[in-house]
């Protein structure tokens, strides 16, 4: 079945109170489209369409060229913007999917879900839901008899016994395409705001006599991100995803509440992260490591068997039964060898340590370690370019 994509990422995003499009603030070392573009790659969506509008040129420089873009110029409600997808949709079988590119959380095996039971039960759409704790604000999913989706009320206006109802839209939907072009033709913007409402096509659909799903993912993958303090609720949701997934792959973590991992980092079986480290980027550790406590890991490549402690490191490479730190800092382009002992505050820029050695800081008279070694940064500095080259 073909499948199809239409992701809504038009909005200012204004409680972000930021100078960039939300679409391209970064999540577990993603923007947050990222995200939802890797997931429709992961369930196939040969066409994505993504509609754009403010700060357009910033969600484009995320996603690249491998994307449709068409711009809405004109804010005037959901089912507006999906009608700009039009065009790219025109003649098309299968499915369509249509989500907002502020949902960051949503997995390619809810999206697998709704997919296979659109197709299993023949259904004109299916809409995601989830039950929540607190429902307020969210449109409503009234079921008939049978479980299918007899209505989507909003919140303002449900009756009484509507609005007990935990069950919400998530505004996530698999669609068949040809259905959905229909309907669009034919909602209006009868409402308080003068917009088109893409709920207004199920509807449309239930009025023509078509079956309406849901399918029920957790709410946590629903959640959109709207301001800094949603941005920081997902972000750990995010991380202890990638924290467990680690884990079940062999890698030991001693608080994940408290280690950072961004999605791009690979982690060998019988490492282990303790409390307070940060892993970002390309970073690639490899087995039997142990990395922290209180150390930030940057684009870096540590081979196997490495101990770094209480240290900084970012573009650089490590190589296999190296000790580095306490509160060591190795900067991009910076090489050390196999075995090596970078020691207590040692600082290198740049540079290559040799295989088997031992990198410590001296005091420049003595030729003892430097005990308040912030006294004698510019001589520490110095003394390790000197003896790299």
């Amino acid at each position: 079945m073909e499948i199809c994509a239409v992701v809504l990422a038009a909005g200012e995003g204004k409680r972000m109170c930021s100078r960039k499009s939300k679409m391209v603030h970064h999540l577990s070392g993603r923007p947050l489209i990222g995200w939802v573009h890797e997931a429709l790659n992961l369930v196939g969506a040969q066409e994505q369409v993504y509609i754009v509008g403010y700060l357009q040129e910033q969600v484009r420089a995320a996603l690249g060229e491998d994307v449709a873009f068409v711009i809405q110029e004109q804010q005037l409600g959901t089912g507006h913007a999906v009608m700009q997808a039009s065009p790219f949709l025109e003649s098309r079988p299968g499915c369509t999917l249509v989500l907002y590119g502020d949902t960051p959380l949503i997995t390619p095996e809810s999206l697998r879900a709704a997919i296979a039971l659109f197709e299993r039960d023949g259904y004109a759409a299916v809409v995601v839901t989830a039950d929540a704790d607190d429902p307020a604000g969210y449109g409503r999913i009234v079921r008939n008899a049978q479980g299918d989706i007899e209505a989507i009320v909003e919140h303002r206006d449900a009756t009484p016994e509507q609005l007990e109802i935990r069950e919400i839209n998530a505004g996530l939907y698999c669609f068949s395409t040809p259905l959905l072009l229909s309907a669009l033709g034919r909602i209006g913007s009868r409402n308080a705001l003068n917009e088109y409402y893409l709920t207004d096509t199920i509807a449309v659909m239930i009025q023509d006599g078509h079956k309406v799903g849901a399918y029920k993912t957790a709410f946590a993958e629903t959640v959109g991100v709207n301001d800094r303090v949603q941005l920081a609720q997902a972000a750990r949701i995010m991380n202890r995803r990638i924290c467990e997934r680690h884990m079940r792959s062999g890698v030991t973590i001693l608080d994940p509440e408290t280690t950072w991992i961004d999605d791009t980092v690979q982690i060998g079986m019988d490492s282990e992260i303790l409390p307070g480290t940060r892993l970002e980027g390309n970073t690639t550790i490899g087995e039997n490591c142990i990395v922290g406590p209180e150390t930030r890991l940057t684009d870096v490549v540590l081979e196997n068997g490495i101990v770094l402690e209480y240290s900084i490191a970012a573009g650089c490479h490590v190589g296999e039964g190296t000790r580095v730190g306490p509160y060591a800092h190795l900067r991009p382009g910076t090489s050390v060898g196999r075995r090596c002992q970078v020691g207590v505050f040692v600082e290198i820029d740049n540079a290559t340590l040799a295989d088997d050695t031992s990198a410590t800081v001296p005091d420049a008279e003595s030729g003892h370690a430097l005990p308040f070694p912030r006294e004698r940064q510019k001589v520490r500095r110095n003394w390790i370019r000197r003896s790299m080259t």
